[in-house]
């Protein structure tokens, strides 16, 4: 309504100048009565949801609709250990439903099922951030490893180089755990006939970059590249990456050009080369298994290299593995002549995975020409404890079992191994720096590609109930270079998305509650 100028309302009839002033004093009435006290009433409503949110996060009940409902699970007596807010609280009760814990308190709790954590520590499921396809076979391993979230960084093999057809694959299979990949530029450079130690054209560089594009359309986590074992790779092709990486908003996997301190390129050369290209198109990149590319003999080095490399604004991150061997098909590049010298080591110091045998230069040649697994007993034992200590550094298996059992024990024991070895037997590091490399830290690497990890790597009222339920003092690998199909111990539950996959009868194979991890483009979440 239009103001009455002062001019104007001295004119007014007496009577209506005193329905006015009765107008004005009925208004003001209601404001202190009504609407100032709603208004206040509304702040404080809207604080207090906050607070309990807060609350939520931190470990309090959180009610939600149906709050006197029984939840869908119920976990008893937990030692409730969150890497996020460094939370480690004994006797808690964890409520979920659906695939969403709603509450974490003190306060007793009825669920339809009920499990009793009593004496065991119950964390955010572990985030494999460096594994490969999730065959139905090899997550089982992974699920008693306890990872509840598979991701193919190194790059997602098995069809092509297509993404979308990846996704759709793997939708169709339904996991047991969540999945989610990388394009793997190697595997496109192989599909259009560039030899590895080939350099690509102007076209094959424009085919190749089209290729990525469409990959981060369908919903690709990143782009990763393996500069080792294609040596024609130039920085061209490096930079034309990343500055697709760079606008869409992904990070970029690297298997580093070297994996040694022998001349002329060493590790600390391959590492310049990644971070310097990544500061000139301040994009997010991620190193491969430091300790076997990139950091071997070098590891001090390495770390202060990343280091300062963070502090000058680069955001690059960091995965190992806790063995002192690697392994690759002995008819790929890193097995090229002159690997003795590379590496330190002699035939007698590789042997082919999945048997005890070692080699000679004879069987050498022979298992070669076989492409066979190799595994070399290269990585010493203190970059490996370096590594295990440096809070730059999260773990990353490198592996997944395949049928055939021709692989690393990494595919089958990783996550657990660290927990036995450099937690409860070397002390290298506490229980909770353990969790934090193998939850929140992967979480927070993939959050930013991906809405659905913002939920992931954290056990807090309002995440993802993707979590692990484990005894510490019995929790251990038992998978070796012989007989890598060995089931990881004292996981006795692990539940992905609220669903029990794993309890200490077994695994169960009816339940697929895996998720396809997208990123920002094609997540639900961002629609």
């Amino acid at each position: 309504m239009t103001p009455t100028p002062p001019e104007v309302r001295q004119q007014l009839p007496a009577p209506l100048a005193i329905h006015r002033r009765g107008l004005f004093r009925i208004r003001n009435f209601l404001l202190r009565t009504v609407v100032i006290p709603l208004v206040l009433a509304c702040i404080c409503s809207l604080a207090v949801q906050s607070q309990r949110f807060a609350n939520g996060a931190a470990g309090q009940s959180v009610a939600g609709k149906g709050a006197g409902d029984p939840y869908d699970v119920v976990i008893h007596n937990a030692r409730v250990m969150d890497p996020e807010t460094h939370r480690d609280e004994a006797g808690l009760n964890i409520g979920i439903r659906g695939k969403t814990i709603r509450a974490i308190t003190h306060e007793p709790l009825k669920g339809r099922l009920e499990i009793d954590a009593a004496g065991r520590v119950v964390a955010p499921g572990f985030i494999d951030i460096l594994s490969y396809n999730p065959n139905h076979y090899g997550v089982l391993y992974k699920i008693a490893d306890g990872v509840t979230t598979n991701l193919a960084l190194h790059g997602a093999p098995g069809t092509g180089a297509d993404m979308g057809a990846w996704y759709r694959l793997f939708e169709r299979r339904r996991p047991m755990v969540n999945f989610g990949g990388s394009f793997l530029y190697n595997l496109a450079r192989m599909e259009i006939k560039v030899g590895i130690y080939k350099h690509v054209t102007a076209e094959q560089l424009a085919t190749l970059t089209a290729r990525a594009e469409k990959a981060i359309d369908d919903g690709a986590l990143g782009i990763s590249m393996s500069l080792e074992y294609a040596p024609g790779i130039t920085d061209d092709e490096v930079e034309a990456m990343m500055d697709i990486a760079h606008r869409n908003h992904v990070p970029m996997f690297f298997h580093a050009r070297d994996s040694s301190m022998e001349t002329p390129e060493t590790n600390l050369d391959g590492l310049r080369e990644i971070i310097s290209l990544a500061k000139k198109h301040g994009v997010a990149v991620h190193i491969d298994h430091l300790t076997s590319t990139g950091g071997t003999h070098s590891m001090p080095e390495s770390l202060r290299l990343i280091e300062q490399a963070r502090k000058d604004g680069v955001d690059v991150t960091a995965c190992s593995y806790p063995y002192t061997f690697w392994a690759s098909p002995l008819n790929s590049a890193r097995w090229a002549p002159g690997w003795q010298k590379r590496f330190g080591i002699d035939y007698r110091d590789v042997q082919i995975a999945g048997t005890s045998e070692r080699l000679t230069a004879a069987t050498f040649q022979h298992y070669r020409r076989l492409g066979k697994l190799g595994v070399a007993y290269a990585i010493p034992e203190e970059d490996v404890i370096a590594a295990m200590r440096s809070p730059l550094v999260m773990i990353g298996s490198d592996a997944i079992l395949e049928p055939g059992n021709n692989n690393h024990p990494r595919a089958t024991g990783c996550f657990t191994r660290v927990l036995r070895v450099y937690v409860r037997e070397k002390h290298v590091m506490t229980l909770m720096q353990a969790l934090e490399k193998m939850t929140i830290m992967p979480a927070r690497r993939v959050e930013t590609a991906s809405p659905a990890m913002r939920l992931k790597g954290r056990l807090q009222a309002g995440a993802d109930a993707d979590i692990v339920v484990f005894d510490p003092n019995v929790v251990g690998d038992c998978s070796t270079v012989e007989h890598p199909n060995c089931y990881a111990k004292g996981m006795d539950y692990v539940l992905v998305n609220g669903q029990v996959v794993k309890d200490p009868k077994g695994f169960n194979e009816r339940a697929h509650p895996g998720e396809a991890i997208l990123n920002w483009r094609k997540s639900p979440a961002s629609n």
